[in-house]
Formats: structure tokens, C-alpha cells, sequence
């Protein structure tokens, strides 16, 4: 199995709906939905962000180490993916454009979002962004990986650590625990919004991800 086909199964919650590898066939249309989901995505973390009740655990860490290095959140989710490149090397992952794109997009749109959006004091509004992030990160998160040109810096390590026999599940809960309780202690937000993230993101990109799948046009 590639390693592509591990991520799609595991950001869409463990199912088994697989993403195949990467290629390059209809590039153009590709890299259209590559940035439109980047961007989708930005968006829902942004919501989830100023909705103020918890985010998800990579966000726990961007937030805590922007806080104490007094830098814009999205500069850090920049710096933080490339640095999580460097750890791609020991572990012979391959970058594809997307995970290039990833790196990249990702932070500068949650910069501009953030710049944008309002604050709301009332629970009323304050849950249904936060509920409404995490829908349109999870459609980002499909489209985005529907596209077939590789994965983010996050899901590429722990892709690559399940590569080495460490299974994917047990990848991915340390990594986000061990960021989660990293982010914590240095000031992010831990809340409803974290759990509600952990729990709804699998499920709505397994429903989603079918429909949003690029095959390759040999794959018939």
C-alpha cells in the first residue's frame, strides 16, 4: 500500500476509502483543487479559531508557540510544516506539489481570515462557527486530498512512521497528544471545539472524499 492511500484511509477516520498515488495527469485541474481546498481548509481553522472554544490539536500547538514567540499564527503553521519537512528526510517520504502547496497555503490564507473575521462574545454565534469550521475543514481536507498531489507536512510524517511499522493509528494519536499537550502548555485552546473536532473530522471526510477523488486516467 502506499503511502498515500494509508493517509487518505486515515484523515478520512480509519474507512476505507482509499486516495491513490500520486500523479500528475490533468495537472491544471489538480492544482485548482489543490489551492481550493488549502483554502477551505484555512478557512475552517480560522472559524474554529475565532470561535474561541477549542481547536483542533495541531492549532493547540501553532497557537501556543505563536503566542509565545509573539508571531501571527499563520506564519507559525508555515514555519512549522517546513521544519516538519526536515523530518521527512530519515524517514524517505517523498513531497508532491500538494504537500509544497500545503505548507504554504494553509498558514498565509489563516493569516488573512483571521485579519478579517470578527470575535463574537455570544455562544449563539460562537458554536455555530466553530461547528461550521470544522464542516469546511473537512471539506477542504477532501478536496484537497482528492486531488492526488501528496500530503500535508503533518500527515506526511505520520505516514512515514507507519512506513517504518508503526501502525498509522498509533502514528497519528502520539504525534497529536503529544502536540496537543505541547500546545497546551505553552497557552493554546483546549475546549469543546478540540473534541468536537476529533470526533466529527473522520466522518465527514469519509463522507465527502469519494465524491472529491482524482483517479488517474489509467486507473480506468
Amino acid at each position: 500500500m502506499s503511502a498515500c492511500v494509508k493517509y487518505g484511509s486515515e484523515v478520512a477516520g480509519g474507512g476505507s476509502t482509499p486516495v491513490p498515488p500520486m500523479s500528475t495527469d490533468r495537472l491544471v485541474e489538480r492544482i485548482t483543487r489543490c489551492v481550493t481546498g488549502l483554502a477551505l481548509f484555512g478557512t475552517g481553522i480560522s472559524l474554529q479559531i475565532d470561535a474561541r472554544i477549542g481547536v483542533p490539536p495541531w492549532d493547540v500547538f501553532h497557537q501556543g508557540v505563536a503566542a509565545r514567540l509573539d508571531r501571527s499564527i499563520g506564519t507559525v503553521i508555515i514555519a512549522t510544516g517546513a521544519l516538519l519537512l526536515l523530518l521527512w528526510i530519515p524517514l524517505r517520504q517523498k513531497p508532491g506539489l500538494g504537500t509544497l502547496l500545503n505548507a504554504l497555503e494553509i498558514g498565509l490564507v489563516a493569516n488573512l481570515v483571521l485579519a478579517w473575521l470578527p470575535e463574537p462574545e455570544s455562544l449563539v454565534v460562537r458554536v455555530p462557527m466553530m461547528l461550521g469550521g470544522i464542516i469546511v475543514t473537512g471539506l477542504g481536507s477532501a478536496v484537497y486530498i482528492g486531488s492526488g498531489l501528496g500530503p500535508g507536512p503533518r500527515d506526511g510524517l505520520m505516514t512515514g512512521l507507519a512506513a517504518r511499522g508503526m501502525q498509522i493509528r498509533v502514528a497519528r494519536t502520539g504525534i497529536e497528544l503529544i502536540v496537543l499537550v505541547v500546545g497546551w502548555l505553552l497557552g493554546g485552546q483546549v475546549g469543546v471545539g478540540t473534541v468536537a473536532f476529533a470526533v466529527l473530522i473522520g466522518p465527514i471526510v469519509q463522507r465527502l472524499l469519494p465524491r472529491f477523488v482524482m483517479r488517474a486516467r489509467d486507473a480506468g
